[in-house]
């Protein structure tokens, strides 16, 4: 239970656990599967909407101030904004959406935690040079709309990036669902920060792998975080009969696209010009079994911690597409590109997440992050620092992605203290 506010006062901010872990607990029940027990809240679905819905009523019932953007990004303020003194925020969150049936933590954990942070400086009536301000960004994972980082890539005034009329894996446009979330695709101009609007942005995450845990560490220092590179690929052919079809002259789209999933592949492995290198998603049309596919769309996902080699490698694999479509007969068209260069963190940042972990006797340790995240868009525009907490037998994006709950509720503390001193808040 929270502690009364008089009481709080004379007290160093601390966050409230049980209504922490309860909020976590509450928002892995939207977009679960009964069966599976994984959560699919891709960004802009209805499960999406739904999870928007639920963090917007949690900060109104704490006496907070949400808002939503052009570009569909939710804000929680103390107070609305413009009732008070402008100043600069100390910018805290992840994102809600998640992948096709993952886990419950990975992206909410750091809205609910940044959420938390919020509402205990509100609760204690704390104030500083700069504004706490929690974030929930829209649709990082690309999950169903292949335009990942969308959120934080307009914040940080990437608008050249995106497409001006963004598509689903199925041609469907972006602007019903936006504005069924409360944003608006012809105001995204509205939704990009000036840098001088920003301190600082911190993002709390599981680390969604195993080094922590297999160092008995409880806290991780994130010092760099990879790069990623995702292409949209999409190869037409000719439908035919598969029994009456004669082997030579067919313009098989799918068996070009087995092709280009091992062309991908050997980027990462035999060729070793990027870290990792994954087709993650296929569709063919018309997926029948007795019909040659006319046509397939693929997406390729590039990671490197080295800009270059991440630049080297998207060049290496369009040229090997251009082979491919010359060897095959079929048309192949990269359709859609997003790109979020590698970034190092906040040395200043880091060194208060440190100064956090001591205070708290918690152990840590630096260590890179092999995912992207939202953090490495905003870097564009303000400092940034990531703070990761361990994973259960080091996996994620799966249903049985967990993190011991001390280590969430630790993890929330660190983020607490870190964004007082980031804010230059006074603790009572």
């Amino acid at each position: 239970m929270s502690q009364p506010v008089a009481h709080r006062r004379r007290a160093r901010p601390a966050v409230d656990a049980e209504r922490l872990l309860r909020r976590v607990e509450e928002l892995g029940t939207i977009g679960r599967d009964a069966v599976t027990g994984g959560i699919t809240r891709e960004g802009f679905s209805r499960a999406d909407r739904e999870a928007r819905t639920y963090l917007m009523e949690q900060s109104r019932a704490a006496g907070l101030a949400p808002s939503v953007d052009a570009a569909g990004n939710i804000t929680v303020r103390s107070r609305p904004l413009g009732t008070g003194p402008a100043r600069p925020a100390v910018l805290m969150g992840s994102h809600l959406d998640t992948v096709v049936n993952g886990g419950r933590l990975d992206g909410a954990y750091g809205v609910l935690a940044a959420l938390e942070v919020v509402q205990v400086c509100a609760e204690l009536g704390v104030d500083g040079e700069f504004e706490p301000v929690a974030v929930a960004f829209s649709n990082e994972e690309g999950a169903l709309f292949p335009q990942p980082f969308f959120g934080s890539s307009v914040l940080a005034g990437r608008l050249a990036d995106l497409p001006r009329e963004p598509l689903d894996h199925e041609g469907r446009p972006l602007r019903g669902p936006l504005a069924l979330a409360g944003g608006d695709l012809d105001a995204l101009g509205s939704a990009v920060w000036p840098a001088e609007s920003l301190a600082a942005y911190l993002e709390l995450h599981v680390e969604q792998g195993p080094v922590l845990e297999r160092a008995e560490n409880r806290i991780g220092v994130v010092d760099g975080i990879t790069g990623r590179t995702v292409l949209t690929i999409e190869i037409s052919g000719s439908a035919g009969h598969s029994g009456t079809t004669p082997m030579p002259g067919r313009r098989d789209a799918l068996a070009a696209a087995a092709r280009a999933v091992l062309a991908v592949e050997h980027l990462a492995t035999t060729r070793g010009l990027c870290r990792v290198a994954t087709v993650g998603r296929l569709d063919i049309h018309p997926n029948s079994p007795n019909t040659i596919a006319d046509t397939a769309r693929l997406t390729v996902d590039l990671r490197d911690t080295v800009a270059v080699r991440m630049e080297e490698a998207e060049a290496v694999l369009r040229h090997d597409l251009e082979d491919l479509s010359r060897q095959t007969g079929t048309v192949i068209e990269v359709v859609a590109r997003t790109y979020s260069g590698p970034v190092s963190t906040s040395a200043n940042l880091r060194g208060l997440i440190e100064e956090s972990c001591l205070e708290l006797g918690a152990p840590y340790q630096c260590l890179p992050s092999g995912a992207g995240h939202d953090a490495q868009v905003v870097a564009d525009i303000t400092p940034t620092a990531m703070i990761f907490v361990p994973s259960v037998g080091g996996v994620s994006h799966v249903p049985h992605e967990d993190t011991d709950p001390a280590d969430l509720i630790l993890g929330a503390e660190i983020l607490l203290r870190t964004a007082v001193k980031a804010a230059r808040i006074r603790a009572h």
